[in-house]
């Protein structure tokens, strides 16, 4: 990955992983271990899902730039498949409390959302690629 999509990523999964902490903290003392436990996997679920759809959709936008927006689209839908795929795999597990799973999973998804749009708007990437040529440009016009 260039730079400047780990920048993104990176800025993108510390504060969600922050806010996971605390919201394992707080189920932890709310709920008890297995709402620690639910929150915590919660928080792994939205930095796995959402790195790897980062990581698929610029992979996409260096080599298929035409089909960007469609694949971003279709991600997202991959993702909330795979999430009620996930969902309904664990929907009546004791490994977990699924009050804490589902309230921070919504929590972090909102957090890496919000996190990777402000990492997009302040990171400078150019538009164009330029041209690295060893030639000196032509010089049109008068010379005097």
């Amino acid at each position: 990955m260039p730079s400047n999509d780990v920048r993104i990523l990176l800025q993108a999964a510390v504060p969600t992983a922050a806010v996971g902490a605390v919201a394992a903290v707080v189920s932890g003392v709310v709920a008890g271990g297995k709402g620690a436990v639910g929150a915590g996997v919660a928080t792994l679920i939205v930095i796995l899902f959402m790195g790897i759809g980062l990581y698929v959709l610029q992979r996409t936008a260096k080599s298929l730039p035409h089909l960007f927006q469609a694949m971003g689209l279709m991600l997202y839908a991959a993702q909330i498949l795979l999430l009620f795929i996930f969902l309904a795999a664990f929907k009546n597990t004791t490994l977990f409390n699924a009050r804490a799973f589902a309230i921070t999973l919504v929590v972090g998804t909102l957090v890496w959302t919000a996190a990777q749009t402000r990492a997009h708007m302040k990171s400078k990437i150019l538009y164009v690629e330029p041209e690295s040529s060893g030639d000196k440009p032509e010089k049109t016009g008068h010379s005097s």
